[in-house]
């Protein structure tokens, strides 16, 4: 897990190289490299997780007869040691006990088609000194981030962060259209189009060659092409998704470095640990790090976002100790331009929480952890998504068990407005009157922006599936994994997540509604095979919270100065990327208003951003700061 930087086709000097490298020096703080040689560059900030010695150090030469080929890679290929094995025996000789050496002999042995053999999360480069073109490629589904840059003379720069790269740019202008429109949001992580001008994504699934020609992007993965066939009954599939599951997670503590969870008492992060506690006790992978039992648990005191003591019924069921981290704004307070600035990009809620919890992780000398990403976009988590199972229910039962599933996602207090005193009948006419409106609107953003539309596997699976295609490959879970990648990589801690495994993504999307919604629960196929080894009462627990920020307590308590002076300062009146006033009369209503909501919050701080944007990411970008 590190930081990447490559350049071809235009010759930097030494100094640049290292300027463009150190700018990532958070993601990489174990160590770093830079190999050039006849316009070619490629740098490399290592944090170092398999093989802690030199002999992981990058940018890697192989073989070693002629180092005709040189590799920055950023990720893990979880199943290296399988591909050793297999490598050994064709003859392929290995000096380390790292993922990156069995990269380059596997892109050796089989050239791009290596991809298809690897289970892991990745970005990396590969020059091929004798050939002199670059080999690039991105995991199935861009978990780890990758960019690039067209330069003059037909220059290419790539780097793992935006900020990297623009030190070779004559001019770093914002993306105005993007930047300032809360409502693209969670809709351009998984296009090329990025917040500044010039800059492109490289796309998740696919590979590249670079050279004198240009670059020819080639995508090699879509999971509409991999279904899976799947037992008939939901019992079967149950053990199936146990089985995978439980491999996934073996196959991520593979470390040389000790490893935790990120637990907040949820479902899914509840699972991934109880998984982890299973393997140490009974599964003999000799490669399996055993020290996993490092929870960390972020705490919101006296607010509606606090789930510690759920992450705490999880970890007395497994007899560990939980490290809570009390999120404190005004601590952290001082610490946000920095934090803005290493996530680079814009969002709709403050970074503070998760910055301040993989923080401390780093701290305690955890530099694994494996989390439960993945599972709400791909299972069926998010009420929003699987209440349009009803479009696939037919008859009074199967309409009941998606309504159990919805109306037990809420709280029991009456807290939810909508459900209220609300029967099944009354919330069934409700989703059917926004059905109609959105059909006269056209549809939903979901439907109007998946790529697959008119793909034929896409048009044969169920309105469910179709609404979690969109959540998992196209909206929120890319702006996610994104989030999550700065998140702990500014924090130099790296992320694993088991349910992003493409077994697990394949067999999700290959996997009839009911199954997700079996029995009027959520992710049911989750909660049924892990709950052998959860507290009952985590397992098939129905309402959701979710790790976000408490905005609207924040901003009419401990942060009330920081926003009252902010709308207040010159820099704030002035910014291009802003209306001003109506923003400022946003905030003020937020922190003045006691009824306030969450999604006002949200959206004040949404209105607010471009302006921590350009003061925080444009200008240092620009040198003007």
């Amino acid at each position: 897990m590190c930081g990447i930087f490559g350049v071809v086709n235009k010759k930097i000097d030494k100094e640049l190289a290292d300027k463009c490298v150190d700018r990532m020096e958070h993601r990489g703080p174990d160590g770093r490299g830079v190999w050039q040689e006849n316009g070619t560059t490629l740098g490399h900030r290592r944090l170092a997780i398999l093989d802690l010695t030199e002999g992981g150090a990058q940018p890697m030469s192989y073989p070693y007869s002629s180092g005709r080929y040189v590799l920055s890679f950023n990720g893990e290929i979880y199943n290296f040691v399988e591909l050793r094995e297999e490598l050994k025996a064709k003859g392929y000789e290995f000096r380390s006990d790292s993922d990156s050496e069995v990269i380059l002999a596997s892109y050796m042995e089989w050239k791009e088609k290596c991809l298809d053999k690897f289970n892991g999360m990745w970005a990396f480069l590969i020059w091929d000194r004798e050939e002199e073109k670059l080999f690039v490629s991105r995991d199935r589904f861009g978990v780890k981030p990758l960019y690039y840059v067209m330069l003059d003379n037909g220059g290419i720069a790539f780097g793992s962060e935006m900020k990297v790269i623009t030190p070779l740019m004559d001019e770093v202008k914002p993306n105005r259209a993007l930047v300032t429109d809360p409502g693209r949001t969670v809709f351009y992580e998984s296009t090329e189009e990025c917040v500044i001008e010039g800059i492109k994504r490289f796309p998740a699934g696919s590979y590249a060659y670079a050279g004198k020609n240009g670059i020819k992007i080639d995508r090699w993965w879509d999971t509409l092409d991999n279904p899976v066939s799947l037992p008939s009954s939901y019992e079967e599939q149950v053990e199936m998704f146990r089985s995978l599951f439980l491999d996934a997670c073996k196959l991520r503590m593979r470390s040389d470095v000790t490893i935790g969870t990120a637990l907040s008492g949820g479902l899914d992060s509840s699972a991934t640990i109880c998984a982890m506690a299973h393997l140490a006790g009974e599964d003999n992978d000799t490669r399996m790090n055993r020290d996993w039992q490092h929870a960390f648990v972020a705490t919101f005191p006296g607010t509606t976002m606090d789930e510690s003591a759920y992450a705490k019924t999880v970890t007395d069921h497994l007899k560990i100790n939980s490290t809570f981290v009390k999120i404190d704004p005004v601590k952290a307070i001082d610490k946000l331009d920095d934090f803005i600035y290493l996530f680079e990009d814009v969002y709709l809620t403050s970074p503070i929480p998760m910055m301040l919890l993989y923080g401390a992780l780093r701290e305690n000398k955890t530099l694994v952890t494996i989390d439960g990403h993945g599972a709400d976009e791909l299972f069926g988590g998010y009420t929003f998504d699987f209440i349009h199972a009803l479009d696939d229910a037919r008859g009074s039962s199967e309409r009941d068990m998606v309504l159990d599933a919805y109306i037990g996602s809420f709280p029991k207090d009456g807290s939810n407005i909508s459900l209220k005193n609300t029967g099944k009948t009354a919330v069934y006419f409700n989703y059917l009157k926004r059905r109609v409106r959105d059909k006269l609107k056209s549809g939903s953003e979901g439907y109007k922006r998946v790529r697959a539309a008119g793909n034929k596997r896409y048009e044969e699976m169920d309105t469910l599936n179709r609404i979690l295609y969109a959540s998992s490959h196209e909206t929120i879970l890319p702006t996610l994994l994104r989030n999550y990648d700065r998140y702990s990589m500014a924090n130099g801690v790296e992320i694993r997540m088991p349910f992003m495994d493409y077994r697990i993504v394949t067999f999700a999307m290959s996997l009839g509604w009911k199954s997700k919604l079996h029995g009027g629960y959520s992710k049911s196929i989750i909660r049924d095979a892990m709950a052998p080894y959860m507290p009952h009462e985590i397992a098939y627990r129905r309402t959701k919270i979710g790790f976000n920020t408490p905005i609207v307590e924040w901003m009419q308590g401990p942060l009330r100065e920081y926003f009252t002076d902010m709308i207040t300062t010159t820099s704030f009146k002035e910014c291009s990327l802003i209306d001003a006033p109506s923003v400022a009369a946003r905030i003020e209503h937020v922190i003045n208003d006691k009824t306030a909501t969450f999604a006002q919050g949200e959206q004040a701080w949404s209105l607010m951003y471009p302006y921590l944007w350009e003061k925080n990411v444009l200008k240092r970008m620009q040198g003007s700061v």
